[in-house]
Formats: C-alpha cells, structure tokens, sequence
C-alpha cells in the first residue's frame, strides 16, 4: 500500500468513524460488560499478565477506540483482535474506549536510580521527541497511547514490528521514521524505560 493510499484510508477511517470529535461518549458501565471478553487476555481490570499482550487500563478513549477500528479494517493486522473486532458495532467500540480510559492504569515495572538501561532509554525518549505525541509523562493523548507502565515485552515487540513494516503508524507521526535509527539495544532501552516509568 502506498503512502498516499494508506492516507486516504486513514481519511476514510476517520469520517466514517469520528466519534470523539462529534461529542459522542461512550458508556463506560456498558463498556465494562462488554469487556468481560477482553478480560481473558487484558486482565480483570484491564492488566495483562499475559506475555506480549498490552495492558488496555489508563490507555486514551480515543486510542482504544482507533486501534479497535484498524484491527476491525484489516488496517492493523492480529489473527486474534481482527475476528473479534470485525463483530464490534460503533457504539460497543465508543464503550470499550470509555470503559479502559476510566481504570487505573497498570503500576510499572520496578527500576532503581542505578538502572542504566532506562537512563539510556530516557535520553533515547528524549532525543526521539517521544512526549510530543505521547505527552509529558508518556501517559499518552487522544489518540496517542500510553506508554508509561506499559508491558516490557509489548513495547518491545510494538518497536520493532514498526521497524521492520509489519505495523503501521497512523497519524501525523510516522512511528517508522521514528524507530529507523535505532538499533535493537536501543528499542531495548526505550522499552525498559518507558515501562519502568510511573
């Protein structure tokens, strides 16, 4: 798919489904019922434990709600999200937003003011403007996620699938331009620090 095309997609993406910008809120009591099947993979309240599976509490309404509509597109490519997605109306997928933005998000991993790894990362964080999409505490905005106290091993995996093509960013920021110069020690880093951070 090409550049020009993928915007497009985007664009069509976002008229058909442009909820938060036409006031409409989800119903974050409907939305906990409806994540009773997210529950098996995201955890009780929103906190995986499972390997390689991002906990969905304290993410933005509108991030949860983008991301559901990718996966339900075939924009956003996962052989377990897609079949699930694909059976989500609007107004199931403005409630999930609603429900998952509305929990406490996930405590972060433990560090230690010695941990050189997430010293390197911050500077990597820095350097690679991360706030400026993900806000100030990495606590993500709008359509941006939350990357403070996400899994290690979803950072990771997220980083170097946008490195390699197999994920796509969407939005103003292109995660590829921001992934390209780093290597695979310095995706490490950034992972390590972005899920030690409170």
């Amino acid at each position: 798919m090409t550049r020009a095309s993928l915007l497009l997609a985007t664009l069509g993406l976002f008229a058909l489904f442009a909820a938060p910008a036409h006031g409409q809120v989800g119903d974050v009591a409907a939305g906990k019922k409806s994540a009773q099947l997210c529950a098996a993979c995201h955890g009780e309240n929103g906190v995986s434990t499972m390997k390689e599976t991002p906990s969905l509490a304290g993410q933005p309404d509108e991030f949860i709600q983008w991301q559901l509509v990718y996966f339900r597109s075939g924009a956003r490519k996962n052989a377990v999200m897609q079949p699930i997605a694909e059976t989500l109306k609007n107004e199931t997928i403005r409630d999930l937003g609603a429900y998952y933005a509305s929990l406490k998000p996930p405590k972060p991993a433990p560090a230690s003011d010695s941990d050189a790894l997430a010293r390197k990362g911050g500077k990597i964080a820095a350097q690679q403007r991360c706030r400026s999409c993900h806000y100030d505490k990495f606590e993500g905005y709008r359509a941006s996620a939350r990357l403070a106290s996400q899994r290690e091993d979803v950072l990771l995996k997220a980083l170097r699938d946008f490195k390699s093509g197999a994920r796509l960013g969407f939005g103003v920021a292109s995660m590829a331009d921001v992934v390209y110069p780093l290597d695979d020690d310095d995706m490490k880093a950034l992972a390590h620090f972005m899920a030690t951070h409170p």
